[in-house]
């Protein structure tokens, strides 16, 4: 698993429409508020990997642009963003952020 060292991924869905949620952006940033790294969605609502590919033990936020998608569909939305904070605690696991995602709601998890 030395290709997956303490690298985060994601994966977004849009629970609405029922499809995955492309192009939008994700910015990884450490608890200091520092930029670590950027990414877009693909068209299977993922992004492979978010910053270096062994990040330190520490606390972490992926700030999801969700105002921007919902609005390139023409569509009304409550949170223009989804910020999720994260703690890495080992530096040896891959750390991936699904995020369920509609108009008026959100949810996320720890997946594998």
């Amino acid at each position: 698993m030395s290709d997956q060292r303490s690298h985060v991924t994601a994966h977004v869905l849009d629970a609405a429409r029922g499809v995955p949620a492309q192009g939008v952006s994700i910015m990884l940033a450490d608890h200091h508020g520092i930029h670590v790294a950027d990414a877009v969605t693909d068209e299977q609502g993922r992004v492979a990997a978010l910053g270096p590919s062994e990040l330190e033990p520490g606390v972490y936020r992926l700030t999801f642009a969700t105002g921007a998608y919902f609005a390139a569909q023409h569509t009304e939305c409550f949170h223009p963003e989804v910020v999720v904070t994260f703690e890495i605690t080992a530096p040896d696991q891959h750390y991936h952020i699904p995020l369920l995602l509609s108009p008026f709601a959100f949810t996320t998890y720890r997946g594998s």
